[in-house]
């Protein structure tokens, strides 16, 4: 390669370079926006009670272990 060729390619690439950049930032680049977050309240050590219509003592505790029936087998699955 001649000097002249050598720069000739630099110039090309340089002129390319600054091109796309500004191409790119016209239609790649997304405009700026304000963006605001919504204001949250703090957080608080009170507990409010539940509802007496949904939460009472009367009703039934579905935590607790429900039988069927009393088996002793500690084994079901070896076939006796």
């Amino acid at each position: 390669m001649k000097q002249k060729d050598i720069a000739l390619i630099i110039v090309i690439v340089f002129v390319s370079g600054v091109l796309s950049f500004f191409i790119s930032n016209k239609f790649i680049s997304s405009p700026k926006h304000d963006l605001k977050a919504a204001k949250v309240d703090p957080i608080t050590a009170d507990f409010n009670e539940p509802s007496n219509r949904y939460f009472n003592d009367k009703s039934i505790n579905p935590t607790q272990l429900i039988r069927v029936d009393n088996n002793a087998n500690q084994s079901p699955f070896n076939g006796q």
